[in-house]
Protein backbone atom coordinates (compact mmCIF):
# COMPACT_ATOMS: atom_id res chain seq x y z
CA UNK A 1 0.00 0.00 0.00
CA UNK A 2 1.50 3.37 -1.08
CA UNK A 3 1.29 6.11 1.69
CA UNK A 4 -1.56 8.24 -0.12
CA UNK A 5 -3.82 4.82 0.09
CA UNK A 6 -2.65 4.16 3.68
CA UNK A 7 -4.10 8.14 4.32
CA UNK A 8 -7.16 7.00 3.14
CA UNK A 9 -8.01 3.94 5.19
CA UNK A 10 -10.23 3.90 8.11
CA UNK A 11 -9.06 5.14 11.33
CA UNK A 12 -10.03 4.64 14.82
CA UNK A 13 -11.87 7.13 17.07
CA UNK A 14 -9.15 7.93 18.62
CA UNK A 15 -7.04 8.99 14.89
CA UNK A 16 -9.89 10.72 13.95
CA UNK A 17 -9.96 12.79 16.52
CA UNK A 18 -6.13 13.45 15.95
CA UNK A 19 -6.68 13.85 12.61
CA UNK A 20 -8.93 16.28 12.80
CA UNK A 21 -6.95 18.57 15.33
CA UNK A 22 -4.02 18.68 12.05
CA UNK A 23 -7.05 19.28 9.74
CA UNK A 24 -7.75 22.14 11.54
CA UNK A 25 -4.97 23.16 12.53
CA UNK A 26 -2.98 23.28 8.67
CA UNK A 27 -6.45 25.16 7.58
CA UNK A 28 -4.19 27.98 6.36
CA UNK A 29 -1.67 25.89 4.99
CA UNK A 30 -3.96 23.33 3.46
CA UNK A 31 -6.26 26.24 1.46
CA UNK A 32 -3.66 27.93 -0.03
CA UNK A 33 -1.31 24.75 -1.22
CA UNK A 34 -4.11 22.84 -2.23
CA UNK A 35 -6.45 25.12 -3.90
CA UNK A 36 -3.37 26.13 -6.00
CA UNK A 37 -2.70 22.65 -6.81
CA UNK A 38 -6.37 22.31 -8.09
CA UNK A 39 -6.36 25.51 -9.91
CA UNK A 40 -3.02 23.75 -11.39
CA UNK A 41 -4.94 20.33 -12.53
CA UNK A 42 -7.31 22.50 -14.04
CA UNK A 43 -4.93 24.64 -16.68
CA UNK A 44 -2.99 21.57 -17.12
CA UNK A 45 -4.72 18.18 -18.68
CA UNK A 46 -1.57 16.38 -18.43
CA UNK A 47 1.98 16.48 -16.82
CA UNK A 48 4.63 18.34 -18.81
CA UNK A 49 7.59 20.95 -18.19
CA UNK A 50 5.48 23.31 -18.08
CA UNK A 51 3.58 21.85 -15.34
CA UNK A 52 6.13 20.97 -13.67
CA UNK A 53 7.73 24.95 -13.04
CA UNK A 54 4.53 26.13 -12.15
CA UNK A 55 4.27 23.67 -9.55
CA UNK A 56 7.61 24.35 -8.50
CA UNK A 57 6.53 27.65 -7.47
CA UNK A 58 3.57 26.70 -5.36
CA UNK A 59 5.73 24.88 -3.41
CA UNK A 60 8.28 27.33 -2.82
CA UNK A 61 5.60 29.77 -1.92
CA UNK A 62 4.85 26.81 0.67
CA UNK A 63 8.13 27.67 2.20
CA UNK A 64 8.60 24.08 1.64
CA UNK A 65 12.65 25.36 1.29
CA UNK A 66 14.29 26.12 -1.77
CA UNK A 67 16.63 22.84 -1.60
CA UNK A 68 13.88 20.68 -0.50
CA UNK A 69 11.94 21.64 -3.37
CA UNK A 70 14.30 20.72 -6.02
CA UNK A 71 14.96 16.87 -4.27
CA UNK A 72 11.16 16.66 -4.65
CA UNK A 73 10.69 17.68 -8.24
CA UNK A 74 13.86 15.55 -9.30
CA UNK A 75 11.92 12.19 -7.62
CA UNK A 76 8.58 13.61 -9.13
CA UNK A 77 10.30 13.73 -12.57
CA UNK A 78 12.11 10.58 -12.14
CA UNK A 79 9.27 8.72 -11.27
CA UNK A 80 6.39 9.63 -13.79
CA UNK A 81 9.00 9.13 -16.53
CA UNK A 82 9.91 5.84 -15.31
CA UNK A 83 5.81 4.88 -14.17
CA UNK A 84 4.45 6.59 -17.43
CA UNK A 85 2.73 8.76 -15.27
CA UNK A 86 0.95 12.26 -17.33
CA UNK A 87 -2.32 12.76 -15.48
CA UNK A 88 -2.50 15.24 -12.68
CA UNK A 89 -4.44 12.99 -10.07
CA UNK A 90 -1.73 10.65 -10.35
CA UNK A 91 0.67 13.23 -9.87
CA UNK A 92 0.10 14.08 -6.71
CA UNK A 93 -0.85 10.83 -5.02
CA UNK A 94 2.84 10.77 -5.85
CA UNK A 95 3.53 13.80 -4.44
CA UNK A 96 2.37 12.92 -1.15
CA UNK A 97 4.20 9.52 -1.04
CA UNK A 98 7.33 11.22 -2.00
CA UNK A 99 7.03 14.16 0.87
CA UNK A 100 6.33 11.12 3.32
CA UNK A 101 9.68 9.43 2.06
CA UNK A 102 11.33 13.07 2.44
CA UNK A 103 10.31 13.44 6.15
CA UNK A 104 11.24 9.87 6.89
CA UNK A 105 14.77 9.19 4.87
CA UNK A 106 17.44 6.88 5.75
CA UNK A 107 17.75 8.39 9.54
CA UNK A 108 16.35 7.15 12.18
CA UNK A 109 15.32 11.02 13.76
CA UNK A 110 12.41 10.46 16.62
CA UNK A 111 9.76 12.28 17.06
CA UNK A 112 9.77 11.16 20.72
CA UNK A 113 10.75 13.00 23.59
CA UNK A 114 13.95 11.13 25.41
CA UNK A 115 12.91 10.02 28.83
CA UNK A 116 15.88 9.49 31.20
CA UNK A 117 15.93 6.31 32.93
CA UNK A 118 15.88 7.23 36.30
CA UNK A 119 15.58 10.53 37.85
CA UNK A 120 14.32 13.81 36.56
CA UNK A 121 13.98 14.13 32.41
CA UNK A 122 15.92 17.24 31.65
CA UNK A 123 14.49 19.16 29.19
CA UNK A 124 16.66 22.25 28.25
CA UNK A 125 14.24 24.80 26.14
CA UNK A 126 16.30 27.43 23.69
CA UNK A 127 15.16 30.22 20.63
CA UNK A 128 15.08 33.81 19.85
CA UNK A 129 13.09 36.05 22.12
CA UNK A 130 9.03 36.48 20.40
CA UNK A 131 8.77 32.54 18.96
CA UNK A 132 6.47 31.37 21.92
CA UNK A 133 9.06 29.62 24.10
CA UNK A 134 7.44 30.43 27.79
CA UNK A 135 3.96 29.58 26.38
CA UNK A 136 5.25 26.13 24.56
CA UNK A 137 7.19 25.86 28.30
CA UNK A 138 3.69 26.33 30.02
CA UNK A 139 1.96 23.93 26.89
CA UNK A 140 4.51 21.10 27.70
CA UNK A 141 3.83 21.11 31.51
CA UNK A 142 0.19 20.95 30.66
CA UNK A 143 0.95 18.09 28.86
CA UNK A 144 3.04 15.96 31.10
CA UNK A 145 1.17 16.87 34.12
CA UNK A 146 -1.89 15.71 32.91
CA UNK A 147 -0.22 12.60 32.12
CA UNK A 148 0.40 12.25 35.69
CA UNK A 149 4.15 13.69 35.77
CA UNK A 150 5.47 15.76 38.23
CA UNK A 151 6.82 18.83 36.51
CA UNK A 152 9.05 21.99 37.56
CA UNK A 153 9.86 24.65 35.36
CA UNK A 154 13.23 26.30 36.08
CA UNK A 155 13.55 30.16 35.11
CA UNK A 156 17.00 30.39 33.18
CA UNK A 157 16.28 33.55 31.29
CA UNK A 158 17.08 35.33 34.86
CA UNK A 159 18.22 39.23 32.64
CA UNK A 160 15.14 39.68 30.55
CA UNK A 161 12.38 41.64 32.63
CA UNK A 162 9.30 39.72 33.72
CA UNK A 163 10.64 36.80 32.45
CA UNK A 164 10.86 34.68 36.04
CA UNK A 165 7.88 36.25 37.19
CA UNK A 166 6.01 35.14 34.19
CA UNK A 167 7.12 31.42 34.30
CA UNK A 168 6.52 31.67 37.49
CA UNK A 169 2.95 32.25 36.94
CA UNK A 170 2.81 29.65 33.84
CA UNK A 171 4.34 27.05 36.97
CA UNK A 172 1.13 27.78 38.82
CA UNK A 173 -1.59 27.85 36.62
CA UNK A 174 -0.23 23.98 35.14
CA UNK A 175 0.00 23.20 39.19
CA UNK A 176 4.00 22.82 38.99
CA UNK A 177 7.22 22.78 40.78
CA UNK A 178 8.87 26.07 40.32
CA UNK A 179 12.92 27.48 40.83
CA UNK A 180 14.26 30.72 39.81
CA UNK A 181 15.71 34.40 40.89
CA UNK A 182 16.13 37.77 39.13
CA UNK A 183 19.08 39.23 37.84
CA UNK A 184 21.42 36.39 38.52
CA UNK A 185 23.68 33.50 36.82
CA UNK A 186 21.81 32.17 35.05
CA UNK A 187 23.86 28.86 35.64
CA UNK A 188 23.64 29.07 39.73
CA UNK A 189 19.62 29.35 39.28
CA UNK A 190 19.82 25.76 36.94
CA UNK A 191 22.23 24.41 39.56
CA UNK A 192 20.03 24.73 42.36
CA UNK A 193 16.76 24.08 41.05
CA UNK A 194 17.82 20.72 39.78
CA UNK A 195 18.68 19.86 43.55
CA UNK A 196 15.22 20.98 44.80
CA UNK A 197 13.81 19.09 41.42
CA UNK A 198 16.10 15.57 42.27
CA UNK A 199 14.74 16.84 46.74
CA UNK A 200 11.13 16.67 45.58
CA UNK A 201 11.54 13.85 43.09
CA UNK A 202 10.13 15.73 40.02
CA UNK A 203 9.58 13.57 36.77
CA UNK A 204 10.45 16.12 33.97
CA UNK A 205 12.31 19.59 34.59
CA UNK A 206 11.79 22.32 32.07
CA UNK A 207 14.36 24.63 31.89
CA UNK A 208 14.03 28.33 30.04
CA UNK A 209 16.75 30.16 28.75
CA UNK A 210 17.51 33.24 27.30
CA UNK A 211 16.86 34.16 23.50
CA UNK A 212 19.52 35.82 22.37
CA UNK A 213 21.31 35.51 19.12
CA UNK A 214 22.44 38.40 18.24
CA UNK A 215 25.83 37.68 19.88
CA UNK A 216 26.16 33.96 19.08
CA UNK A 217 29.98 34.07 21.14
CA UNK A 218 28.11 34.85 24.47
CA UNK A 219 25.02 32.68 24.25
CA UNK A 220 27.29 29.63 23.60
CA UNK A 221 29.71 30.20 26.22
CA UNK A 222 26.22 30.22 28.52
CA UNK A 223 24.82 27.60 27.19
CA UNK A 224 27.86 25.20 27.22
CA UNK A 225 27.94 26.49 31.26
CA UNK A 226 24.25 25.66 31.56
CA UNK A 227 25.39 22.35 30.07
CA UNK A 228 27.91 21.64 32.17
CA UNK A 229 26.34 22.42 35.49
CA UNK A 230 23.44 20.18 35.02
CA UNK A 231 25.62 17.45 33.97
CA UNK A 232 27.37 17.91 37.77
CA UNK A 233 24.46 16.98 39.25
CA UNK A 234 22.73 14.56 36.42
CA UNK A 235 25.44 13.21 34.30
CA UNK A 236 23.35 11.97 31.26
CA UNK A 237 21.35 15.55 31.38
CA UNK A 238 19.83 17.48 29.57
CA UNK A 239 17.57 14.71 27.92
CA UNK A 240 16.64 16.73 25.03
CA UNK A 241 17.43 20.24 23.87
CA UNK A 242 14.40 21.84 22.16
CA UNK A 243 14.27 24.89 19.76
CA UNK A 244 11.07 26.72 19.63
CA UNK A 245 10.95 28.16 15.65
CA UNK A 246 7.82 30.67 14.89
CA UNK A 247 6.35 28.75 12.08
CA UNK A 248 5.37 32.41 10.32
CA UNK A 249 9.01 33.20 9.94
CA UNK A 250 9.13 30.67 7.27
CA UNK A 251 12.90 30.67 6.08
CA UNK A 252 13.91 32.88 8.58
CA UNK A 253 13.09 29.70 11.27
CA UNK A 254 15.94 27.67 9.21
CA UNK A 255 18.34 29.95 9.83
CA UNK A 256 17.67 30.46 12.91
CA UNK A 257 17.43 26.51 13.69
CA UNK A 258 21.42 26.38 12.06
CA UNK A 259 22.78 29.30 14.15
CA UNK A 260 21.67 27.41 17.18
CA UNK A 261 22.85 24.09 15.97
CA UNK A 262 26.09 25.48 15.88
CA UNK A 263 26.53 26.78 19.21
CA UNK A 264 24.88 23.66 20.91
CA UNK A 265 23.55 20.69 20.75
CA UNK A 266 19.79 20.83 19.71
CA UNK A 267 17.83 17.42 19.45
CA UNK A 268 14.48 18.48 18.24
CA UNK A 269 12.12 21.45 17.05
CA UNK A 270 9.27 22.79 18.82
CA UNK A 271 7.25 24.26 15.72
CA UNK A 272 4.82 26.98 17.12
CA UNK A 273 1.79 29.04 15.30
CA UNK A 274 1.56 26.80 12.83
CA UNK A 275 -2.05 27.36 12.36
CA UNK A 276 -1.34 30.97 11.92
CA UNK A 277 0.48 30.83 8.43
CA UNK A 278 -0.21 29.31 5.68
CA UNK A 279 3.61 28.37 5.31
CA UNK A 280 3.39 25.07 6.66
CA UNK A 281 5.78 23.40 4.56
CA UNK A 282 8.67 24.10 6.54
CA UNK A 283 8.50 21.17 8.03
CA UNK A 284 9.99 19.27 5.66
CA UNK A 285 12.59 22.49 5.27
CA UNK A 286 13.17 21.68 8.55
CA UNK A 287 13.82 17.60 7.96
CA UNK A 288 15.86 18.09 4.93
CA UNK A 289 18.01 21.22 5.85
CA UNK A 290 18.27 21.37 8.83
CA UNK A 291 18.47 17.46 10.12
CA UNK A 292 16.38 17.26 12.89
CA UNK A 293 13.21 15.91 13.91
CA UNK A 294 10.18 18.15 14.67
CA UNK A 295 9.11 17.03 18.03
CA UNK A 296 6.13 19.55 18.98
CA UNK A 297 3.52 21.67 16.73
CA UNK A 298 1.83 24.57 17.89
CA UNK A 299 -2.04 24.04 16.38
CA UNK A 300 -3.60 26.76 18.11
CA UNK A 301 -3.50 28.99 21.68
CA UNK A 302 -5.41 26.65 24.14
CA UNK A 303 -2.80 24.87 26.12
CA UNK A 304 -4.09 21.19 24.78
CA UNK A 305 -2.93 22.87 20.92
CA UNK A 306 0.72 22.01 21.58
CA UNK A 307 0.90 17.91 20.01
CA UNK A 308 3.56 15.82 19.49
CA UNK A 309 4.30 15.84 15.84
CA UNK A 310 3.01 12.97 14.24
CA UNK A 311 4.24 12.84 9.88
CA UNK A 312 1.12 11.04 8.98
CA UNK A 313 -1.16 13.14 10.58
CA UNK A 314 0.83 16.18 9.40
CA UNK A 315 0.37 15.07 5.50
CA UNK A 316 -2.88 13.84 6.40
CA UNK A 317 -3.84 17.41 7.23
CA UNK A 318 -1.93 19.07 4.44
CA UNK A 319 -3.45 16.93 1.29
CA UNK A 320 -7.22 15.96 2.94
CA UNK A 321 -8.76 18.28 0.27
CA UNK A 322 -7.18 15.70 -2.49
CA UNK A 323 -8.46 12.68 -0.91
Amino acid sequence: MNFFAKLKKTFTKEQKEENKTYEQGLTKTRDDFVHKLNLLGIKYSKVDNAYFDELEEILIEADIGVNTVFELLKKLKARAKEEHITSVKDLNETMVDEMFMIYVGEDSLSDKLNMAKSGPTVVLVVGVNGVGKTTSIAKLAHKYKNEGKKVMLIAGDTFRAGAVEQLKLWADKTDSLFYGKDNTDPSGVIFDGIDKAIEEEADIVIIDTAGRLHNKKNLMQELEKINRVIKKKIPDAPHETLLVIDAATGQNGITQALAFKEITNITGIILTKLDGTAKGGIVLAIREEVKLPVKFIGLGEKMEDLKSFDIENYIYGLFKDLM
